[in-house]
C-alpha cells in the first residue's frame, strides 16, 4: 500500500493580514459613497456554518447543480484538460473537488494538487486529509488570497486550476477582468481553468434562492455587520438593518444589501469611523453576477484564454467551462 505523503503548506499571508486587510476594507467601503463591505468577511466560523447551511436549502440550487455535472463529466474534464496537477482556488474544504480528484485518480494521471485559501486552520487540516485519502498523491497547499497571490502558485506539469461554486460571480466586471488576465498571465502555455458559473433564468428564481423562507441568507448577510461588532469594536444594532435581496436585470446579477430602518449613528471605533445612516440607505455586502455562455466565453478570450468545452447541468441552470492558455503563447514568470 502507497503511504501517504506528507503535505507541503507554503505560506504567504502574514499572521495580521486578516485584522490589516479589514481595517482597509471597512476604511475604503465605509468611508465614502455608495457604501459597500467586501464579501470575503461574510466567512467568519458563524458565516461559513450559515452557507453550508444555505447550500442545502431548497430555493438554493447552484451547489447540487454543480455536483450534478462534475457527478457526470468529472471524467470529460480530466481528459479535456491533459493536466496532471489540479490546483483549486478559493479551496476550503475541497470537499467538491474530490470528485476531480478522484476522476484524475481513475486515469492515473494527478501527480499534485495544490489547493489555496486564506484560512491557514482550514487549509492545514483539508491537506492532510486529502493526503490521507489518496495515498501518493504530493499536496502543496498556499495559504493565500487568489487577488494577491495566482504569481506565487507552484510552477511546473500541467496545470489546471478549478474555481468553483460561481465565486467569480462574486467580482465586479472589472474585477473580474483583471482577475482573469492576472491568471493567465501567472499560466503557461497548456495550463487551463475550469470555472463555474450561475446562469442568467427567471428574476423569480434567482430571487428566492437568495431570500429564503427560513430566513438563513438574511442572517448569513447580516453577519457581516457582527464581524465588525466582534473584530472592530463597533455597534451596529442588527435589529435596526433589514436583509434586502434584488435583481439588477441591466447587470444581471443579484445584489445583496442591508438596509438601515431609521435614522441612526454607527461607531467603527477599530476603523476609526462614524456613520450617520438615514432611514432607508443601504450598505452593499456582496453582489453576484450570472452569467451566459457566450458572456463567460468572451471575458476568457479578453483574458487570453480560448475555449475548450462548457458543460451546464440538465436543467441548464448552471455551467463549468475549461479554457486553455493557447499553445505558442509568449511564455510568461507563470512558465516552468
Amino acid at each position: 500500500m502507497t503511504p501517504a505523503r506528507e503535505p507541503i503548506v507554503q505560506v504567504l499571508l502574514p499572521r495580521d493580514w486578516a485584522a490589516g486587510s479589514l481595517v482597509e476594507d471597512v476604511q475604503r467601503g465605509l468611508g465614502s459613497l455608495p457604501l459597500t463591505l467586501p464579501p470575503k468577511w461574510l466567512y467568519d466560523d458563524r458565516g461559513s456554518q450559515l452557507f453550508d447551511a444555505i447550500t442545502r436549502l431548497p430555493e438554493y440550487y447552484p451547489t447540487e447543480r454543480e455536483r450534478s455535472i462534475l457527478r457526470t463529466h468529472a471524467h470529460d474534464i480530466v481528459r479535456e484538460s491533459g493536466a496532471d496537477t489540479l490546483v483549486e482556488l478559493g479551496s476550503g474544504t475541497s470537499d467538491k473537488t474530490r470528485t476531480l480528484l478522484d476522476a484524475f485518480t481513475a486515469a492515473g494521471v494527478l501527480e499534485r494538487f495544490v489547493p489555496l485559501d486564506v484560512s491557514e486552520a482550514t487549509l492545514r487540516d483539508a491537506a492532510a486529509e486529502i493526503s490521507a485519502a489518496y495515498p501518493g498523491l504530493q499536496v502543496e497547499a498556499v495559504v493565500g488570497d487568489f487577488t494577491l497571490h495566482l504569481g506565487s502558485l507552484p510552477r511546473g506539469g500541467t496545470r489546471m486550476v478549478a474555481f468553483l461554486g460561481g465565486t467569480i460571480g462574486n467580482l465586479y466586471v472589472e474585477e473580474r477582468g483583471a482577475f482573469l488576465g492576472a491568471l493567465a498571465y501567472s499560466l503557461a502555455p497548456g495550463d487551463s481553468l475550469l470555472v463555474g458559473t450561475d446562469l442568467v433564468k427567471s428574476a423569480d428564481r434567482l430571487v428566492a434562492a437568495y431570500d429564503d423562507a427560513e430566513g438563513v441568507t438574511a442572517d448569513f448577510v447580516l453577519n457581516s455587520l457582527r464581524v465588525l461588532n466582534r473584530e472592530l469594536g463597533a455597534d451596529f444594532d442588527l435589529e435596526r438593518f433589514r436583509y434586502v435581496p434584488f435583481w439588477d436585470p441591466s447587470m444581471e446579477r443579484m445584489d445583496l444589501r442591508v438596509r438601515s430602518e431609521v435614522p441612526q449613528s454607527v461607531r467603527v471605533p477599530g476603523a476609526g469611523l462614524e456613520l450617520e445612516l438615514a432611514a432607508g440607505q443601504e450598505i452593499r455586502v456582496e453582489i453576484s453576477a450570472k452569467f451566459r455562455p457566450e458572456g463567460i466565453a468572451r471575458e476568457l478570450r479578453d483574458a487570453g484564454f480560448e475555449v475548450v468545452r462548457t458543460w451546464t447541468d440538465d436543467a441548464g441552470d448552471f455551467a463549468l467551462t475549461l479554457a486553455r492558455i493557447p499553445a505558442g503563447t509568449d511564455p510568461t514568470p507563470g512558465s516552468p
